[in-house]
């Protein structure tokens, strides 16, 4: 195949030539490799090309060679498909976030090509398929590598391969670009085709190889490698996503039994749970609608088994009214709500923090209930232990907001301590001499149906208001005594959660408050923002309701204080953690910054907005290492690919 290379230097040197006359090319490539500590790849196509498939290789791969990884993927919401992105950050330390600029754009199509190349970094690699992009060559701020992607994996695979397979190529590609482990790479496309005809796995893996053998050595000047620095825990990595975190955190917090429907993003977390239940005893039910999957979820943890359900925003609306009555009786349950853009069907591929007035506010009557948001993919996993903790002590529902940037986004973590984790608890039976489930003085525990009762009293269950033995009842004394004891609980609670810590200076001028998938933006920008010498301080919630006592002395040692979220600023002005903490500490200092873009923050948009009229981009204060120039051979002591501000996601 008689292919051109076209290559653009960041110096403005551009050059065709005949892969006959390649070795020229060849001969002033150093293709020694140069160490890097980080570095930012997207990959721009549509769906239909299975870029996630080819992005989620490149996350497993950093967490199985002990490199910390982040992701972000963009779905389109309709089923005919359309533009996707996955991006991936690698770093040898720790990754916060999935980068707010590319280093290395992969381009499959135009259009691709013309709506990500403001996200490329200047002095970034963009790698285009020439069989279908024209880039602007006279843009010299990047350096342009021009591979026939598309017709080079026909070639590999033959006619009939169409564009398929073109995503395991550029595999290959930035395989040999990075120095990756081509054996573990191989593996893991193995796994993945794992059961499927042999002939699939064998296709993929010729595409890899043929991306592989591409020698690129022609069109790029240098080769990188991730420097390798052993993590201090000493403990293997596991890598996976937030919503099969999430699942598998369940199932080690003893939860066996669930029911649900399926929604976007939610449905991964069923499915897990539909394949892994029955392997530990248990079932989980697809339901014929909402309200059937929280009810049947409700039955369970009647019978004395902590059970889940779960959906997205829309679906919680409709399980809202059987939620009620799991307040009323006093039912331990967990929620999962995988947040998503909102209201109605939304947005409902893209990422949003609009329901948490929902969560904490969603029901008729006063219906107080548990609310817990995860930080990061590995808090997932805990954060399901500490809501089946809550929900079995003081039998309540438990809400888990989640959100779709969580439940798409690969990280790599260390592996939990199972043994000591694990938890497998069954009702206990055994007989009592007498029972009283809503005790006025005490937090509400019920008896397994079944259970012998000495006294022959045996307690009942209504969503009708009810005296201490579950009996029905009108009484205006009762229903008080009864709301306040459903409160008290919550108020009790409150008392055990202990205070997040402050990240960067204990008191100052600013503290950013966050809670859910923004953890990670917000602390960068903090650590950039006091390298530029403010006085900033970061607290991160995942107790949203109730919230730990002690926060007020916090917020008291700061001069302002900034809610960082991903919802509207309402009628009032402020988003909705933020009009929480002003109604609860009724402290006029509590700002908030909002958006509803769909998209998660970028660290230099929370710097922007948090602090209005000072750029620190523009200070242009270098930290870790100088970013790669390609302008020839890659400079001395090279340690990163990134740019001052190389976190977040636009």
């Amino acid at each position: 195949m008689n292919e051109t290379v076209v290559v653009t230097q960041g110096d403005g040197a551009t050059g065709a030539s005949p892969t006959s006359s390649a070795s020229s090319a060849s001969d002033r490539a150093d293709l020694r490799p140069e160490s890097i500590q980080d570095a930012v790849i997207r990959l721009a196509g549509n769906s239909q090309d299975g870029i996630q498939t080819a992005g989620a290789f490149l996350a497993r791969l950093a967490g199985r060679s002990e490199h910390d990884v982040m992701t972000y993927m963009t779905i389109p919401a309709t089923i005919s498909g359309g533009p996707s992105i996955f991006q991936v950050r690698i770093g040898s330390g720790e990754v916060l976030s999935a980068g707010d600029e590319a280093d290395f754009l992969v381009a499959f199509y135009q259009h691709s090509y013309q709506d990500h190349i403001d996200f490329l970094r200047e002095g970034g690699v963009l790698l285009y398929d020439s069989d279908n992009v024209e880039p602007n060559l006279d843009d010299k701020r990047f350096v342009y590598v021009g591979v026939p992607i598309t017709g080079l994996t026909v070639e590999a695979l033959g006619g009939t391969a169409k564009d398929k397979g073109k995503n395991i190529f550029v595999l290959g590609l930035i395989a040999k670009i990075f120095n990756l482990d081509v054996d573990k790479l191989k593996k893991l496309v193995a796994e993945k085709f794992a059961g499927k005809d042999e002939s699939i796995v064998n296709t993929a893996l010729m595409a890899f190889q043929a991306g592989y053998a591409y020698p690129v050595g022609k069109v790029l000047t240098h080769h990188y490698r991730f420097e390798h620095i052993p993590r201090a825990s000493g403990r293997a990595q596991i890598t996976m996503d937030g919503n099969q975190a999430l699942a598998y955190g369940l199932i080690a917090a003893g939860v066996r039994y669930g029911a649900g429907y399926p929604i976007t993003p939610w449905s991964s977390i069923m499915e897990t749970l539909r394949r892994e239940l029955p392997k530990y005893g248990g079932i989980f039910v697809q339901a014929e609608d909402e309200l059937a999957s929280v009810s049947i979820a409700i039955g369970c943890s009647y019978s004395g088994y902590l059970a889940v359900t779960g959906s997205a925003g829309p679906g919680i609306s409709l399980k809202a009214e059987a939620i009620g009555w799991a307040s009323m009786a006093e039912i331990p349950l967990i929620v999962c709500n995988i947040q998503r853009g909102g209201p109605s069907t939304g947005l409902p591929t893209n990422v949003e923090q609009s329901d948490l007035h929902q969560a904490i506010f969603g029901s008729h009557g006063d219906s107080p209930r548990v609310v817990l948001a995860p930080s990061s993919v590995e808090d997932c996993f805990y954060i399901a232990i500490e809501a089946a903790r809550i929900a079995r002590k003081y039998s309540t529902p438990v809400f888990i907001l989640s959100d779709t940037s969580l439940a798409t986004r690969i990280e790599a973590f260390d592996e939990p301590d199972l043994p000591k984790l694990m938890q497998n608890p069954k009702p206990d039976l055994t007989p009592r001499q007498t029972h009283k489930p809503y005790p006025i003085d005490q937090i509400t525990q019920h008896v397994p149906p079944g259970t012998r009762i000495l006294d022959g009293k045996y307690p009942l269950l209504a969503g009708l208001e009810h005296d201490e033995m579950g009996h029905p009842t009108g009484s205006p004394k009762l229903h008080m005594a009864m709301t306040a004891k459903r409160r008290n609980k919550l108020r009790k609670l409150a008392e055990e959660i202990p205070v997040p810590e402050v990240y960067g200076d204990q008191e100052g001028d600013t503290l950013m408050v966050g809670w859910g998938s923004t953890y990670g933006p917000i602390h960068d920008a903090a650590k950039m923002a006091r390298e530029n010498g403010e006085k900033v301080g970061a607290l991160h919630l995942r107790h949203l309701h109730p919230l730990p006592n002690g926060l007020e002395k916090i917020f008291a040692k700061f001069k302002r204080i900034v809610t960082v979220e991903m919802n509207d600023q309402g009628v009032y002005g402020f988003g909705q953690l933020a009009t929480i903490l002003r109604a609860r500490y009724c402290e006029p200092k509590i700002q908030s910054v909002t958006k509803t873009d769909g998209l998660t923050f970028r660290v230099k948009e929370i710097l922007d907005r948090v602090f209005k009229g000072r750029s620190f981009a523009a200070r242009n204060i270098p930290r870790d290492g100088a970013a790669i120039v390609h302008t020839g051979t890659a400079p001395e002591n090279v340690k990163s690919l990134k740019e001052v501000v190389p976190q977040g996601v636009g």
